[in-house]
């Protein structure tokens, strides 16, 4: 539960320490005294939207601390520049993990709340909290999420089928252009030189033939002046050396003569061959590559895509199974959630209708329907409607529709009180939830409020003096002014001051 709060800095506070206490509690003061404040500033510390707006005139940080039994500690800090911290026990944590902790520590109704009895997520809500059904809620959301997903993947596998049924035919195309080019890599280059002996070869053959005169032939050829060289040595290793360069003259002199005897002008061949450049030329202009290898590689991929789209009517029926699977799966779990959610619906109505009979609706009437829907949402397949008669004449419909606003005030603490009894939540605070209401029933609301904290801390704001004689435990809001500003304080009134107030309270 809530011991300890401790605010600075905060719109009108400038420095507050109170204590809370089990049982019942109330918090009274004039309009504006700042009730409101000290409220905003509990819904800050347990992960509320920060603003920069609430920090008090001229400060630079405020901060918010509250204390929960005796070891845990929430702290909230906002700096004037916008940016917010949260701690536990002095560890940093992140607002959603704050919200997450919040939750299991209190509930707290503002004023605007009681509007949500209309909300169809809200009266799911109020059914799943008395329900207790947290495992079929979890597996239906597991459900839903694995049939979302589903849906997801076959979806994009439609989309992509239908775009790939439109290329297939350029693809195809694509593809048997390069399979009839039939590609081998390194024939570019291949190509390239034999267009160039080609092109040439009256050149090479006149270069070659001079080569072979002066190497070989009559006269004072290279192999000729060599041997003369070799006999008139008289040293022998140098005689052995001009031997081996003569022999190595007469095999390059043989390799000439061959590459001339096949060097020859060949107009069709080359015709052939220029063909066959232009052609991968083209070709690798036309797919954006520089090489060959390149062609060849989109052509292997272009493959695989041919297949993939061959293959796609499988992948198709596949995922339409999976689909098909995830939503067998998915109706089991609603089934299972729906029927968790029917079984205390007699409960919850008989219960709120004793409850209010207590608080001056002698002829109430409520029933919650359950209806399927006609798809499936986040929270399953039901929509869920509280149902409310106020009169005998007046036939039951939904809640926000007939009920007046003192009728949804009491209704809603019904539903407060009907929750509480069914989780373990060890605090729960009311800002003015008894609006609307005075005499005896703000007194037998304030005897409810009472009940529900003889098993959890109860803290509640409120103008009604009948509520407030209730409290175990009673705070007063004021403000005072000081030379710099006014400031809103609380304090805890004992017996005699708790009697003077409610004295005061009635006067008014």
């Amino acid at each position: 539960m809530l011991t300890h709060l401790h605010i600075r800095n905060y719109a009108l506070i400038s420095h507050l320490d109170i204590d809370f206490h089990e049982g019942f509690s109330v918090m009274t003061g004039e309009t504006g005294a700042g009730k409101s404040i000290i409220l905003g500033a509990l819904n800050l510390v347990m992960g509320a939207r920060a603003d920069i707006k609430s920090i008090t005139e001229g400060e630079e940080r405020c901060v918010i601390e509250a204390t929960f039994g005796e070891d845990l500690i929430i702290r909230r800090e906002l700096s004037a520049n916008g940016r917010s911290r949260s701690f536990v026990n002095d560890e940093i944590v992140t607002q959603a993990e704050l919200k997450a902790l919040a939750r299991q520590l209190i509930d707290i109704h503002s004023q605007h709340e009681s509007l949500m009895i209309g909300d169809d997520l809200f009266q799911i809500q109020v059914v799943d909290a008395i329900a207790g059904n947290t495992a079929e809620r979890e597996a239906y959301s597991h459900a839903y999420i694995s049939y979302q997903e589903a849906i997801a993947a076959l979806r994009e596998a439609q989309a992509l089928a239908k775009k790939a049924q439109t290329d297939a035919d350029y693809l195809q195309w694509q593809y048997t252009q390069l399979v009839e080019a039939q590609l081998i890599a390194g024939e570019l280059e291949e190509l390239e030189e034999e267009e160039y002996r080609l092109a040439h070869a009256e050149e090479i053959q006149t270069a070659l033939a001079t080569a072979l005169q002066q190497l070989d032939g009559e006269g004072n050829s290279a192999i000729m002046l060599i041997h003369a060289c070799q006999l008139s040595t008289v040293n022998c290793q140098l005689s052995e050396r001009l031997n081996s360069v003569e022999i190595e003259l007469k095999d390059i002199v043989s390799d000439i003569q061959r590459l001339y005897d096949h060097t020859e002008r060949d107009p069709m061949r080359l015709e052939q061959v220029q063909e066959r450049i232009s052609m991968l030329q083209t070709l690798m202009k036309k797919h954006r590559v520089q090489t060959i290898d390149e062609l060849i590689a989109l052509r292997d991929e272009l493959a695989v895509q041919i297949q993939q789209i061959e293959n796609i009517d499988d992948d198709l029926a596949r995922l339409q199974a999976e689909v098909d699977t995830a939503h067998s799966a998915l109706s089991i779990a609603a089934e299972a959630l729906t029927a968790s959610r029917l079984a205390p619906c007699n409960l919850i109505a008989s219960r709120l209708i004793e409850d209010m009979v207590r608080l001056g609706v002698p002829h109430a009437k409520v029933a919650v329907d359950i209806q399927p829907n006609n798809d499936f949402t986040e929270t399953g397949k039901d929509n869920v409607q509280f149902l409310f008669a106020a009169n005998l004449n007046q036939s039951l419909r939904r809640v926000a529709e007939v009920a007046s606003g003192g009728e949804i005030s009491r209704l809603m603490l019904c539903i407060k009180a009907l929750i509480a009894s069914n989780n373990g939540l060890p605090t729960i605070i009311f800002d003015e939830i008894d609006t609307g209401v005075s005499g005896a029933i703000a007194s037998q609301m304030g005897e409810i409020m009472r009940q529900m904290a003889q098993s959890r801390q109860v803290i509640t704001i409120t103008h009604l003096p009948q509520v407030a004689a209730r409290c175990e435990h009673h705070y007063l809001v004021y403000k005072e002014d000081t030379d710099i500003r006014t400031e809103t304080h609380i304090r805890k009134l004992n017996t005699q001051e708790h009697e003077a107030e409610i004295e005061k309270m009635r006067e008014l």
